[in-house]
C-alpha cells in the first residue's frame, strides 16, 4: 500500500509535470468505486483549468487548479500516478512488471493531457483508491478528519507525548491510526517500533517520556530518511527491518541476525524483533 512517502514523491512528479500547465484533454473511467463524483462533472471541473500546485497531507494528495473544486486522490492499495517517460509509483505489489511499461498503463481511472503534450494518469488495478472533488480539501472530510502529517506536523515533544497518553490501544493500532498519524501505514509503523526498541503489543499510555520521545525521534527520521531517498528502497540503510521483513518467512532474520516474528495486531501482519523490542 503507498504510504506517506510514495505519496509525497508522487506529489513532487506531479509538481514538476504539471504546475503551471493547462490540462487540454481529460480521459476519465466509468468507474462509480473509484470516483466519488460522475465522470462528466469530474471532466467539467479539470478541462481547461491551469494546475498551481500540488499539495499532500498524509496518504491524500490534490491539485490546486485556477478554479475550485480540486481533485483529491487517495492511492488505496496500488493506485498512484504515471507518466509516459517515468516509471510512477512502484510498490511491491506490482511485482516484477511495473503498470506504466505500456502507455496508457493498464487500469487507468483518469488520464490529463496537459498544454505541452505531456500526460499524466492516475492507475489503480484494485480499485481501493478514491478521487474525490472538493473546494477547499483540508477542511473537508476526509482530510479534515486526519492527525498531524507524520512528514510536516510532527507535534513537539511534550504534545506528542500527551497524545500517546491518552490512548490505551497497542502502539502498531495506534501508529497506524490515521487520526493520530496521517500518513504511517504498515511497514513504516513497523520500522518506527523497530528502531524505537519498543514492543508493538505495549499500550501506548504505558509508556514513559524517555520512550515516548524515543518513539517520535524515530517517527521522524524513517519519514525524513524515506522521502530524502526519494522512495527507492534500495537505499534505505540496510539495517533496517525494511530489507526482511517481507513474506512472513519462519525464518526470517534481521541484518544483524536477530529473528523476525509476526503477529497480527489492528487486523495488519505486524513484524517485529521480541529480542530488542521491549
Amino acid at each position: 500500500m503507498p504510504e506517506l512517502p510514495e505519496v509525497e514523491a508522487a506529489r513532487r512528479a506531479v509538481r514538476r509535470a504539471a504546475v503551471g500547465r493547462r490540462i487540454v484533454a481529460v480521459r476519465c473511467a466509468d468507474d462509480p468505486i473509484v470516483f466519488e463524483t460522475t465522470p462528466p462533472r469530474l471532466r467539467r471541473a479539470l478541462l481547461g483549468r491551469t494546475v498551481l500546485g500540488a499539495r499532500r497531507h498524509g496518504k491524500h494528495l490534490w491539485l490546486v487548479l485556477d478554479r475550485r473544486p480540486w481533485p483529491v486522490f487517495h492511492f488505496g492499495m496500488t493506485g498512484g500516478f504515471h507518466q509516459p517517460t517515468k516509471p510512477g509509483n512502484r510498490l511491491i505489489a506490482y511485482g516484477s512488471r511495473h503498470p506504466a511499461e505500456v502507455w496508457p498503463p493498464r487500469f487507468t481511472r483518469l488520464c490529463l493531457t496537459l498544454d505541452d503534450g505531456n500526460q499524466i494518469a492516475f492507475a489503480d488495478a484494485r480499485r481501493l483508491g478514491r478521487v474525490r472533488l472538493r473546494h477547499d480539501p483540508p477542511s473537508e472530510p476526509p482530510v479534515s478528519l486526519l492527525g498531524f502529517d507524520a512528514l510536516r506536523e510532527l507535534p513537539p515533544p511534550r504534545r506528542f507525548r500527551e497524545l500517546l497518553h491518552e490512548r490505551s490501544a497497542p502502539l502498531k493500532a495506534v501508529l497506524l491510526d490515521q487520526t493520530f498519524a496521517a500518513g504511517v501505514g504498515n511497514w513504516i509503523a513497523d520500522e518506527v517500533l523497530y528502531q524505537a526498541r519498543l514492543d508493538p503489543r505495549r499500550r501506548a499510555h504505558t509508556l514513559s517520556d524517555a520512550e515516548a520521545d524515543r518513539l517520535r525521534a524515530k517517527l521522524k527520521s524513517v519519514v525524513e530518511t524515506s522521502v530524502r531517498a526519494l522512495n527507492d528502497s534500495d537505499r534505505y540503510p540496510r539495517t533496517w527491518l525494511f530489507h526482511d521483513r517481507w513474506g512472513r518467512d519462519d525464518g526470517a532474520l534481521t541484518s544483524r541476525g536477530e529473528p523476525i516474528r509476526y503477529v497480527t495486531i489492528a487486523g495488519r501482519t505486524t513484524a517485529w524483533v521480541p529480542s530488542v523490542q521491549r
